[in-house]
């Protein structure tokens, strides 16, 4: 609901503080005062375009804004939240208004803002488009759109229709995933086999090497010592020879060696031993290094006779298993460990690649029962829709007639359609004949702006009581009518406004009889000062009966007019 309404630098209007309260608001002026600027102020607030001739002559802007009590679920401060001007906590309470903000200056530019912080027009006409709703000539239908027809039909089917309405979507949006994940099975069933050979030969060929972690390491070893086998044996000969003389064969200048020379120098000491100490001690060492000596030999005569039970047969081995090894390495690696760990998640896509067939006939056979049973359940949406459409257009030509166009016909169409959708396998369209013999056409056409919003005003009546409420807005909603039409719309906007605050616009006394408040635009002018400006301010009962005997005569001050007036008034308020 709109609280408060700030209008300055706007046409005619200088300055202006409007209170609005709930129910029926009602603004009347004289003719050129600026009841206009007023809807041209919420066309602003809901991201109309921006015009530098609506700035007031003198001026350099023109500024409106708006405080909104909103709910703290209401979508507006859903769209605010996801334009980031929003704060979480700001969307908890609804103790504080919304703030919506429109400034445009005398070259043309345009700046928005939405919770006291800039945002893009577009924005600002989303949050907008959520709170007001604007019924006039030269402005949006809240139900142009086929999605916001079917909406409007669907709230009016009532809750056992809005159940099955939300069994059918949790169904078709389970139909969509499946299908979804079907298609995308299918369409890539030949990469997705020629991936699976791929992996396949892969792990075959890894398979079949069976690589062992720190492997490759352990045969570059022995490839070195195989390649060096002559060298090596011969080394170890030598010190063989050096260290105990080796085999006498191999031992071409026999010649004293350390185990020898060792075994002298025992021999030295051991007579001596017993007469020092530490000279037995250090013989105690020889004969350490004389054991280790004779061990080390050993040793090295060992290692060479092993030597010459390897031969080329192992180091082409070697190669070859090398090679293998390399060829992984290049592919999968670089290490071992790298090569086992790609084989182990090709192993799980493989998997579930193979498992696809299965998967395939799974899906189709879920897709197809889905589907069957949506086609059911859409069918059953269609009808009730049918029968919701009847009783809608019926309600609606209900309010038409009275309100002076008797023979316009509201035709709610529902025409199925081959394709499933989230609301169906349909399409609903509002056509409209304004007058006997017009040919049905869609809302927004075929009817004059007076027409038009009368068939707004009964629509929204019907409707309302199974929507949530908002702010409705009606400009020329009285046009062309008089006399008894006009007391059945003030009547029609009176009932509208149990539901929803109402702003209305008006020439028409009858309808502004049945206000809960009255708002009046006045202007003045100064002529040598060559200023024009207007007033606007709510008015008191007295005012009030002043005004519509302004509205019905001409003439506030007359008695007869104000006795007229007066009793407007009280008949309108019986009649609420």
């Amino acid at each position: 609901m709109i609280e408060h309404l700030s209008i300055s630098g706007l046409g005619v209007i200088e300055r202006a503080e409007l209170e609005l309260a709930p129910g029926f608001n009602v603004v009347t002026g004289e003719t050129g005062a600026g009841k206009t600027m007023v809807i041209t102020a919420f066309g602003l607030l809901l991201g109309a375009r921006a015009e530098a001739s609506t700035v007031r002559s003198g001026s350099q802007r023109a500024a409106v804004d708006a405080e909104i009590m909103v709910a703290a679920d209401h979508p507006a401060r859903d769209r605010a939240a996801e334009a980031g001007v929003l704060e979480e906590q700001g969307r908890e309470s609804a103790d504080e208004p919304l703030l919506l903000g429109r400034l445009v200056s005398s070259k043309g530019r345009s700046r928005a803002s939405v919770a006291g912080r800039a945002v893009p027009v577009s924005v600002l006409g989303q949050v907008g488009a959520e709170l007001v709703t604007v019924h006039g000539q030269s402005d949006q239908l809240r139900l142009k759109s086929a999605a916001a027809q079917r909406a409007a039909l669907d709230s009016y089917a009532g809750a056992e229709f809005a159940q099955l309405l939300a069994d059918y979507q949790q169904r078709f949006r389970t139909y969509q995933q499946h299908k979804a994940e079907l298609e995308q099975i299918t369409a890539h069933e030949l990469e997705r086999r020629r991936e699976a050979e791929h992996l396949q030969q892969a792990l075959e060929a890894i398979d079949a090497v069976e690589p062992v972690p720190g492997e490759d390491e352990q045969l570059k070893a022995e490839s070195i010592k195989l390649e060096n086998v002559e060298t090596l044996r011969e080394a170890a000969r030598t010190a063989q020879a050096v260290l105990s003389g080796g085999d006498a064969a191999e031992v071409v200048e026999p010649g004293p060696h350390a185990a020898q020379l060792l075994e002298a120098a025992q021999s030295a000491l051991t007579p001596v031993t017993d007469q020092d100490q530490e000279l037995q001690q250090l013989a105690q060492q020889l004969a350490e290094v004389s054991a280790l000596l004779s061990d080390a030999a050993s040793q090295l005569g060992l290692y060479a006779a092993s030597l010459d039970e390897t031969g080329p047969e192992r180091l082409a081995q070697i190669h070859a298993r090398r090679a293998e090894i390399d060829k992984l390495l290049r592919l999968y690696g670089p290490e071992i460990t790298d090569v086992l760990a790609w084989a182990e998640q090709s192993r799980t896509r493989l998997s579930t690649l193979q498992s696809d067939a299965d998967r395939i006939q799974e899906l189709t056979d879920a897709v197809q029962q889905q589907e069957k049973q949506l086609r059911t359940q859409a069918e059953e949406l269609t009808r009730r829709r049918r029968e919701a459409g009847q009783r809608l257009a019926e309600a609606v030509e209900g309010e038409l007639a009275a309100l002076a166009m008797p023979q316009a016909r509201l035709r709610v169409q529902t025409d199925p359609v081959p394709e499933l959708g989230l609301h169906g396998a349909d399409t609903v369209a509002l056509l409209l004949s304004p007058h006997s013999g017009a040919e049905p056409l869609p809302l927004g056409k075929g009817a004059s702006g007076g027409e038009l919003s009368r068939v707004m005003l009964a629509l929204e009546v019907v409707l309302a009581e199974q929507q949530q409420a908002g702010t409705f807005i009606f400009d020329e909603v009285d046009a062309g009518v008089g006399g008894k039409a006009a007391v059945q719309i003030g009547r029609r906007l009176a009932a509208l406004a149990q539901h929803a605050q109402v702003i209305v616009v008006t020439h028409l006394p009858q309808v502004a009889a049945y206000a809960d408040h009255h708002i009046r635009v006045h202007k003045s002018s100064d002529a040598a000062a060559g200023v024009t400006a207007s007033d606007v301010r709510a008015l008191d009962h007295s005012e009030r009966v002043g005004e519509l005997a302004r509205m019905l005569a001409g003439q506030e001050d007359s008695e007869s007019a104000r006795a007229h007036a007066a009793e407007l008034l009280h008949r309108a308020g019986e009649a609420s």
